[in-house]
Parts: C-alpha cells; structure tokens; sequence
C-alpha cells in the first residue's frame, strides 16, 4: 500500500501512499514537504492516529437483485479519480469497472494525479465538467483538493473516498464513506510475522513511517502494540524515515550499531526494498524482513528464501468493487458505514500465488513465476 495505500496504502498509501501496492513510489521529496510534518517522533505520530468508529466489512456490502435492476434503469456515469499508477491501483480500478459494468453503469474517466497534489486538482476539475453521478477517489492532499471535490458534490456527484478522509467533510453529507484496509488487523498480524520470523525471541528492528499518515500510522502502532504479547521480542532499534529511499542508509546505519538483529519490521513494500538492499550488501541473509503490500520485488525475494520473511496484504480489488457497490448504494438512499474495512491476508513463500491471484485477480508476474518454480 499495495500508490497509496492522508490518511497519506497505502497501500494503500497509498496513499503519499505505499502502493496501497506503491502508493508512495516516486513521491518527490517537495511534495513530502508540502503534504506532511516530517520531523515528527514515532510517538505524537501514534498519538495522532484516528480510531476506525463504526467500521463494518466490506462483505456486509451488497445489492439485491432488485436494487441492481433499479440501477441499471437509471444509465448512470463514473469517474475514478486517482491518485497515481501501479498495479495495485490498477487493480483497484479493475474491481470497480467490473462492479460499475454489471451495474449498467458507464466508466467516463480514469484519471492518474502521478502523485501531485496540483494535478489531481487539475484532475477533479476537469472530471466536473463530465457530471459523473459517481466519484471514487483517493485524495492526495485533502486540503488542497477540498474546494475541487467540493464542487462536484455540489452538483450532484456521490464522492466515495479511499483510506484518506478529507478534512472537515461531513459523512453522509459530503461523501458516502470510507473504505479502507483493515489497518489495525493488517498490523497485528504483521506482529504475528515477526514472531515467527524469529521464533518469538531476540533483537529486532522498527524501521516506521515518520508522517501523519491514517494508513501506515494505524499499522505501525497496531504492529507495536500488538508485539507486545512477545515478551522476548526486545526493539533494540527504531528509526522513521519519510522519503522511501531513505531506508537503505537508515537499515545500513542500525546494522552497525546492531549486528545481532534477527529481523526488521519496515511500514511498507517499497522501503522494504531499500532495507534488503542495505542487508545484501552486507552479507546479512540471516535476517528477516516483515511489511505490508505485495510488490513483485520483495515477493521474488520471499520465493528465493531470501531476507523477505512476509508481508500482509490488503485485496485492491475487493477496494475498487466495494466502494463502487456503495457508490451505486447511495443513489437509493443507503447510508454507508463510516469506514467499510477490506479483509486482509498474511503472506509467506507457501502462498505467495494464491494471495496475488486474490488481491490482484490476475495472474502472477512472469518473474514470479519463474522464481517460485525455482
């Protein structure tokens, strides 16, 4: 999380997103600097991080067949208004189109913000001109954006939102609802990861993510509070980053001061790699790493019994398919939940393919492939 994913997963994000799939990837550091206070200690930025009130799953989400009928007979439009590219959100979308195509309801505009705020403006501004009767967006930057998204909303758009609330929208009145990973889920289970990566015992470190962000704030305490119930996994080290790149020196830096680690826990995929990047380098096969989101990278990693232990995995196509039933819901009166949470699916080398399968609904990656027949 998965571009995305601010809630900033993202993925997913993503949103700055990890890929909720590459949700931050090629997030420039100006637009960082813009988006998020980057010197923030891991503890006002746990301290900081909204509770999911009235989150329902997204399985309690479906339309009769007599709502389906009633939404076709209304020759809807949508637009999914994104806030960059990769293949989770590209799954995302797939979901959707799939859901809105059984609905009758027609695709008018995809677009891709490549992760600036000012674009995705642009963006929003140019979709109003269509009129969609439906909005599905992950916004960038809330603040900046607030005014454009609500102008369609004025005019009659139902706006669902991804993992990212926007400020001082009002539920119900503004937008439909939420949905979102289960992040509290995705990092417990993380925790659960790194105790078997270690056997429940010995030094590990947290490499998290250093920004106001809803998605991986929520995970990163979830991992740590969660990890607490392995009273012989001891934090030796913690260090947070904002720039996903960053995360090579930091991992190269701790390992100097820590040689006997015996994993590292990193906020999502794409800093992930920088981390297994800095243990190559050093030879350090023995150590472990855990995230969240699947990216080919670190999944051929894992199936090479690489430093890649696991990751937990959010499902972009159950995302894009939820939020457009619920979007197709509310021209009928429905009210959604707050937060509508998509389940979540630990991954280790054994189901690597059966999880990609599922998150993705497409088939996995040539270089995957070769390297789990490896």
């Amino acid at each position: 999380m998965t571009s995305i994913r601010i809630g900033i997963q993202g993925d997913y994000p993503m949103g700055l997103l990890p890929q909720h799939g590459n949700r931050l990837s090629k997030f420039c550091f100006v637009n960082l600097l813009i988006l998020f206070i980057s010197t923030m200690s891991f503890a006002s930025v746990a301290s900081s991080v909204q509770a999911l009130d009235g989150a329902v799953p997204s399985s309690t989400v479906a339309l009769s067949a007599e709502q389906v009928e009633k939404i076709k007979g209304k020759k809807l439009t949508a637009a999914l208004v994104w806030h960059g590219s990769s293949p989770w959100v590209n799954a995302v979308s797939s979901g959707a189109k799939e859901a809105f195509n059984k609905l009758g309801v027609e695709v008018v505009a995809v677009t891709d913000a490549q992760l600036d705020p000012a674009k995705q403006v642009a963006d929003i501004e140019n979709v109003s001109a269509l009129k969609p009767d439906f909005i599905l967006s992950l916004a960038i930057d809330g603040v900046s954006a607030k005014s454009s998204y609500q102008k369609l909303v004025d005019q009659g758009s139902k706006l669902v939102l991804l993992s990212n609330p926007i400020p001082d929208f009002v539920q119900g009145k503004d937008y439909v609802g939420i949905v979102t990973d289960d992040m509290f889920g995705m990092g417990k289970a993380a925790a659960d990861l790194m105790a078997q990566a270690t056997k429940e015992q010995g030094d590990i470190a947290v490499i998290y993510h250093d920004a106001s962000y809803f998605i991986t704030n929520n995970r990163d305490r979830a991992f740590r509070q969660h990890l607490s119930n392995y009273p012989n996994i001891r934090i030796a080290a913690e260090k947070g980053f904002v720039n996903e790149h960053e995360t090579s020196n930091i991992a190269a830096a701790i390992l100097l001061q820590h040689p006997n680690l015996k994993a590292i826990y990193v906020s999502w995929d794409t800093p992930a790699e920088g981390v297994i990047e800095a243990l190559r380098a050093q030879g350090r096969r023995d150590i472990k790493v855990i995230s969240h989101d699947l990216g080919v990278s670190n999944l051929v990693d894992m199936a090479l019994n690489g430093n890649m232990y696991g990751v937990v995995s959010d499902r972009p196509f159950t995302i894009g398919e939820t939020m457009a039933k619920l979007a197709a819901l509310s021209i009928l009166g429905h009210q959604a939940a707050p937060y509508t949470l998509v389940p979540y699916d630990k991954v280790t080398q054994p189901n690597i393919k059966t999880i990609w399968q599922q998150a993705f609904n497409q088939p996995l990656p040539n270089s995957l492939s070769r390297a789990l027949a490896h």
